[in-house]
């Protein structure tokens, strides 16, 4: 029951956002609450891993260090690239800049789970793109349009210790010191994501409900290039490379699925309202396309040896 709910994550993020853009004030008044929401999740986010994940990074470093490279290459420059050729105003470039700079999204996790991924190697990446996002997020939205808008690299770095790095070295502690207690709750983290996430997105939109319904369809076809470039790359580049089956899909997800709620969170927090609509359009279609992406994966399965860690490659 649990995982057909969190299945249709989806369908909720779109039934959601549909009752928030036309009943825009059921929602507004929860804008202060975006920020805490979003610590909750890397709370959960926290409680899933152990320090162990973090030495699966050493034992993996070629696929772990593949992800990172497109992760914080392709998809910044390929953000900056499409909001440029699209002449988007200065809000959405902020906004579509943010979305391609940020961390994979832990939703990676899951739909690297449907598809017959390596789960374990797609925690670890997404815990290493989290924790190396909060440095390297603000320094990459500055480098690409610090020439356009002042970047506040200190303030947003401060932020993303806050938001990001503090409540996942809490869940990690927690869950090493509480371990056995804690297996009972665990099965819920997802659910407890994805109810929260789509919270975040439903009042985001309410907020820019006016806009969305003026420039949401060019914003939309920036987000879906934007996420199908980061899932094409993200699975031929590793599979040119020699990389196994599973680790191509996983790194595909890693790539392609964003931490868009981050994004959402600091373009609220530093810019305007209208920033985050590059965000809260990926936060809905990324799970659509990664859940399609998924299924097809998932029906095509075939049987593949068990990643080794790299040994030759020290």
């Amino acid at each position: 029951m649990m995982t057909a709910i969190t299945q249709l994550f989806p369908v909720w993020a779109i039934l959601l956002s549909a009752l928030a853009l036309f009943f825009p004030n059921l929602f507004i008044n929860f804008k202060s609450a975006i920020i805490p929401m979003l610590m909750v999740i890397m709370l959960s986010m926290g409680l899933t891993l152990t320090p162990q994940d973090f030495v699966r990074a050493i034992q993996h470093k070629k696929a772990v260090l593949i992800a990172v490279l497109l992760q914080f290459t392709v998809m910044p420059l390929m953000a900056y690239v499409l909001a440029t050729l699209l002449r988007f105003d200065t809000d959405l470039l902020i906004g579509m800049v943010l979305v391609g700079t940020v961390a994979g999204g832990t939703a990676s996790n899951v739909m690297c789970y449907l598809a017959k991924g390596d789960v374990a190697l797609s925690i670890t990446m997404t815990a290493i793109s989290t924790l190396l996002g909060v440095i390297l997020t603000p320094f990459l939205t500055a480098l690409l349009i610090g020439q356009v808008v002042d970047i506040p690299v200190t303030a947003m770095l401060a932020s993303l210790l806050k938001i990001v790095l503090l409540p996942v070295t809490l869940g990690v502690l927690i869950n090493r010191i509480f371990a056995d207690k804690l297996s009972h709750i665990k099965p819920h983290l997802p659910l407890v994501s994805m109810t929260t996430i789509v919270f975040i997105i439903a009042i985001i939109v309410a907020l820019n409900s006016t806009k969305l319904q003026s420039i949401g369809l060019l914003v939309f076809v920036a987000v879906v290039a934007h996420n199908a470039i980061g899932l094409l790359l993200g699975y031929w580049i590793p599979k040119c490379l020699k990389q196994e089956e599973t680790v191509c899909r996983t790194i595909a997800f890693e790539v392609g699925m964003q931490n868009s709620g981050l994004a959402v969170a600091l373009a609220m927090k530093f810019f305007t309202p209208a920033t985050a609509i590059a965000g809260t359009l990926f936060s809905i279609w990324h799970n659509v396309s990664g859940s399609m992406l998924a299924g097809f994966w998932s029906k095509r399965c075939e049987s593949k040896p068990e990643l080794k860690p790299d040994t030759k490659h020290s």
